[in-house]
């Protein structure tokens, strides 16, 4: 399945190089919709919330309530994560939350997949110079996400696994890694972070990994209409 992104912040759609620095602004959200007419989900991510300096709720439940979307960023309590899937999001994607000093959150995690359902939870395995990164991808810590995942797997039914080392970047992606993940766990992943050709798209969909698209598509470097047919 191919997912393309929609990143928030400051009220405008965006596109950010390790998130980081924003180098493009997408067109409005209802433009956005209409371009990504016919993908079966769109992956929607609030990075002002992630961060912790603002939110786009607003937004998220307008997208929410016309799309099929994959809901993250600052997505830190089971209120907030109940009130995604009220609005009709289809996934609750939980990064930082997900994580205590220790390893896994497994006091909050187990509430949070009591909720909702581990169904409709997608925990983020963010990596960065090989470690898991957490707040925005603004702080490290000591694990990988190999130490991680299947630790995990009760919680949730799939993981976003983002190579941030690339991410924005436009200069392909770590396959090697994201093989490592795939025969890790048997659970859905889905992989973001420098997905730049159809080759990167081809590889990593013959690992039976879903592909969540972003800058490439922005940039027009992938086409849509070359990637609908593939989530036939």
């Amino acid at each position: 399945m191919i997912i393309p992104c929609i990143d928030l912040m400051d009220g405008k759609v965006v596109q950010l190089v390790q998130g980081r620095t924003k180098v493009l602004e997408g067109k409005s959200p209802d433009e956005m919709l209409d371009e990504f007419a016919g993908f079966p989900q769109i992956q929607v991510i609030d990075l002002d919330a992630a961060m912790g300096r603002g939110s786009n709720g607003d937004m998220v439940e307008y997208l929410a309530r016309r799309a099929a979307i994959r809901a993250g960023g600052g997505v830190r309590s089971v209120e907030r994560a109940q009130q995604l899937i009220d609005q009709g999001a289809c996934r609750v994607i939980v990064g930082t939350a997900a994580f205590g000093t220790d390893g896994p959150n497994t006091e909050f995690l187990s509430e949070l997949s009591k909720e909702i359902g581990p169904e409709h939870i997608t925990l983020a395995l963010d990596s960065k110079h090989g470690h898991i990164v957490v707040k925005g991808w603004q702080e490290a810590t000591e694990w990988t996400a190999i130490d991680m995942i299947n630790r995990l797997e009760p919680f949730c039914s799939g993981f976003l696994c983002t190579y941030v080392d690339k991410e924005g970047m436009m200069q392909g992606t770590d396959l090697d890694w994201f093989a490592s993940l795939r025969a890790a766990t048997p659970h859905e992943i889905i992989a973001a972070g420098g997905i730049t050709t159809m080759e990167d798209i081809k590889a990593l969909t013959a690992m039976r990994i879903h592909c969540a698209v972003g800058m490439a598509i922005y940039t027009g470097r992938l086409a849509l209409a070359d990637l609908r047919p593939l989530n036939g």
